[in-house]
């Protein structure tokens, strides 16, 4: 049974509703999204979040979650131009920049709860899910950086 410190348990409080916010966003964007593999991509990672909160429900109820190694698949990305309008490709772009936006702040937020955890074991777990929100993170940059979305110099 873990046992947490206030400010602990505050954290984990945080990274709780940032993870919530996370599935919630994926899931409705997914829905609004034109191009199929964008749609795809939010899909996948939204359960991805899901399993994040998951996991932090867990810890908040004194349980250290089982870590699946490897879970995160990325995606080859197609140009957009094929599948799809250039409005379409705009309206895609804002929300891939929202998304890539939220998942360097989730992030940076592991980043700072896991140096305030006593329990190694829970720095890991934490650590893990972040290596995971960093992923999703490239998964984004990676479709706007070949869509035509990101021009990175």
């Amino acid at each position: 049974m873990l046992n947490f410190t206030q400010k602990e348990r505050m954290l984990l409080e945080d990274q709780k509703k940032h993870e919530q916010v996370c599935v919630d966003k994926y899931n409705s964007y997914a829905s609004q999204v034109q191009c199929p593999q964008l749609k795809a991509l939010f899909q996948g990672y939204a359960q991805q979040e899901q399993q994040h909160l998951d996991s932090i429900n867990q810890m908040i109820n004194g349980q250290l979650p089982a870590m699946n190694q490897g879970s995160q698949q990325q995606q080859s990305a197609v140009p957009a131009s094929k599948i799809q309008g250039a409005m379409a490709n705009q309206s895609d772009a804002v929300l891939c920049n929202d998304m890539l936006m939220t998942e360097k702040y989730v992030s940076d937020t592991y980043n700072t709860a896991i140096f305030e955890f006593v329990d190694t074991n829970v720095r890991q777990a934490l650590n893990h899910i972040q290596k995971e929100e960093q992923q999703h993170g490239e998964g984004i940059f990676n479709y706007m950086k070949n869509n035509g979305m990101y021009n990175p110099q």
